[in-house]
């Protein structure tokens, strides 16, 4: 399979729209931070096996709750099936076609306020049938139209799968999370469920601490994926005998080792798999079984990107692949659905187009999704028999395509030679010299960006900022040599690779080198802070939130605050990846920003969550009384019910409206 780079094909195409519409920016009005930072308008919708109904989330203008409704494409009619006075529509998927199960959730309460679980529902698509499953908030949740006692639920700690199985009865497979005394996850059962009875017919046999389960294209289970301390395994059931096979170890928290990672079953019992196999990247395999190797080839090859996405199916066989390069793609083995991706793109020649195709379909609607750098995603439907393209919703319909920045993919190399990608977001107009702000992403072992809409980035440059996004060493996708050079280098390496981005957009004029705020949440917290000390010179400001302050608190944590970090992470995972408390005392120092926070004279900007799990509030209030007597220019926000990130539309809007002051007073207005 060939990469499709999109964006190098779109980003530099002219005009995206039409005519004069990028041109002349400077006289349209700003979009409002509420524009950029509200919840989705509409985020989602899914047909059902057969195609003939769309269940989609819908808004509640009386209420402001989410329900669950149900389109019959056949009449246009619309069934509100699933709402709640005191809540939203959570996950939803389809059980069968006539039955779905749903979840509830809470758009209006931050982290701190959260104390229900989700619980579990069934309905059929005309409103009957209704049946709670499991308990929500840790007790029974009755609803009107329910018949079973608190007793015959199942526990609060029942979640629904990620993935389909095979929508052909009223049984479903669930997820049964057991935790320790101290909320650590234990393992996990699987349960096969009616959904019609609420009665569980038995749980699937572990091999172990089962975390993962897979089903096979039937709907049966055939995978999972056991912890033992450090290790991981990985095995496969066998449909006769029903016994669980090893096939490979791994490193449960550095992920190395392992002949492969599992990916999907095929309708023909096909096995794929992903491994690197000698590469740098990850490629898509078929694995034997029997003979337990790979493929000879690779089904799917990405050159420069490790393999994530993927397979599109029906019933009957493999239709296609979707993937991630800089943009999502997919190539369609099956010629009908490559010939009707073709018309699709022309329609929509601006935007990426994901196809989304039942399971068992029987009629003409497909389902898709397209969006592009400064186009928030829409939903449509596809008539293949009219091809005829209809809107369902659309994400944000306030943002206007013609006023968003354009997103580009470039590369630069570091001191030490390694290339790095980065994303670069260029504001309309005159884009050299402007003020930019180095946007860190968190994690840091995750993948930063991808060519799509981004609210942080695209509201920073609506007011005029260049943003720079460096896929910084440690980052995952684009191969191991990047992700393993990343190891115990916070506050080294890692930092120098940002600092290297941030001169490489200076020396190609994109930056006004007086001008460079750095800026970042959790991990990007930490190396805002440790770009203001490592690299004065650089950064005339910098502002972050959910920062880490200090890698030894993030070990130790505070007797007050509850951490989500497990001891077995803080024992097998944290020493490789980050330091190792004993061993690597002196560089745990070395790289603190709590312990050199007086050498900060720059303005900062700090805001933590006060119910934060994942980086605790003593994060914040220990540097922000370290660094306060001797920086007078630091401001403090504490948005006490949040988490890790902000879950609520004000909190979002306040805080950016605090860093959009920040930045006019310490850049000045571009």
């Amino acid at each position: 399979m060939r990469t499709a780079h999109f964006l190098r094909a779109l980003a530099f195409a002219g005009a995206f729209l039409c005519g004069q519409a990028l041109a002349a920016e400077a006289a349209k009005p700003a979009t409002s931070l509420t524009d950029f930072f509200s919840n989705p308008q509409f985020s989602d919708a899914t047909l059902s096996p057969s195609g003939k109904y769309l269940a989609v989330r819908l808004g509640n203008k009386d209420n402001k709750r989410d329900m669950l409704g149900v389109v019959d494409l056949a009449t246009n009619a619309v069934k509100v099936v699933g709402n709640f006075s005191d809540a939203d529509i959570g996950r939803y998927a389809w059980v069968n076609d006539n039955r779905l199960v749903f979840t509830a959730t809470d758009r209006d309460l931050a982290d701190g306020d959260v104390r229900y679980a989700p619980g579990l529902y069934a309905i059929n698509r005309d409103g009957t049938g209704f049946r709670q499953l499991a308990m929500r908030n840790g007790k029974a949740f009755i609803t009107d139209g329910s018949t079973l006692g608190s007793r015959e639920l199942l526990p609060w700690h029942t979640y629904l799968t990620n993935q389909e199985g095979a929508q052909d009865s009223e049984y479903i497979y669930v997820l049964n999370r057991n935790y320790s005394s101290a909320r650590e996850l234990i393992n996990v059962d699987l349960l096969r469920l009616n959904t019609l009875t609420g009665r569980v017919s038995g749980s699937v046999q572990r091999p172990g601490d089962s975390y993962y389960w897979m089903l096979d294209n039937k709907g049966e289970p055939r995978l999972t994926i056991t912890r033992d301390k450090a290790t991981s395994s990985i095995y496969y059931r066998d449909p006769d005998s029903k016994d669980w096979n090893k096939l490979t170890d791994f490193e449960a928290y550095t992920t190395r080792g392992g002949k492969f990672r599992p990916l999907a079953f095929g309708p023909d019992g096909t096995f794929y798999v992903t491994s690197h196999n000698g590469s740098d990247t990850t490629d898509v395999y078929a694995y034997d079984l029997k003979a337990g190797k790979l493929a000879a080839r690779p089904l799917v090859h990405l050159e420069g990107y490790d393999f994530r996405g993927k397979l599109i199916m029906n019933k009957d066989k493999l239709l296609g692949i979707r993937y991630l390069t800089d943009a999502q793609g997919t190539t369609w083995l099956d010629p009908e659905m490559k010939a009707i991706q073709e018309k699709i793109d022309h329609m929509l020649p601006n935007t990426v187009n994901l196809l989304s195709v039942p399971a068992q379909s029987v009629t003409p609607w497909l389902l898709v999704t397209a969006y592009a750098d400064i186009w928030p995603k829409r939903m449509m439907l596809y008539n293949k028999e009219t091809g005829k393209l209809s809107l369902i919703g659309a994400a944000h319909p306030a943002i206007k395509p013609d006023t968003m920045a354009r997103k580009v993919l470039a590369e630069y190399k570091t001191r030490d030679g390694l290339t790095i990608p980065a994303w670069l977001t260029l504001p309309q107009g005159d884009n050299k010299n402007r003020p930019m702000v180095v946007l860190v992403h968190g994690g840091p072992w995750v993948r930063g960006g991808s060519w799509d809409w981004d609210p942080e980035a695209q509201f920073l440059a609506s007011r005029g900022y260049t943003v720079l996004e460096p896929e910084f060493r440690g980052s995952t996708g684009y191969g191991s040599k990047l992700f393993f050079a990343g190891w115990k280098q916070w506050g080294l390496k890692m930092q120098d690779d940002i600092a290297d981005a941030t001169r490489w957009a200076i020396g190609k004029g994109y930056a006004d080198p007086k001008r460079i705020c750095i800026a970042g949440a959790s991990y990007g917290g930490y190396a805002t802070l440790m770009g203001l000390i490592k690299d004065p010179d650089l950064y005339k400001c910098g502002f972050e939130w959910v920062g880490v302050t200090d890698i030894n608190l993030m070990y130790d944590g505070s007797w007050f605050y509850r951490s989500d970090m497990t001891d077995e992470w803080k024992q097998y995972g944290m020493p490789q990846l980050i330091g190792d408390q004993v061993k690597d005392a002196e560089q745990l120092k070395a790289t603190s920003p709590l312990l050199q926070a007086s050498k900060i004279k720059q303005p900062l900007l700090m805001a933590y969550g006060g119910s934060d799990e994942r980086v605790p509030l003593p994060h914040g209030t220990k540097f922000y009384k370290a660094i306060k007597d001797s920086n007078p220019n630091v401001e403090w926000i504490e948005y006490p019910d949040e988490g890790h990130g902000w879950k609520l539309t004000k909190t979002r809007v306040d805080f950016w409206g605090r860093v959009e002051k920040f930045l006019d007073k310490n850049l000045g207005t571009p």
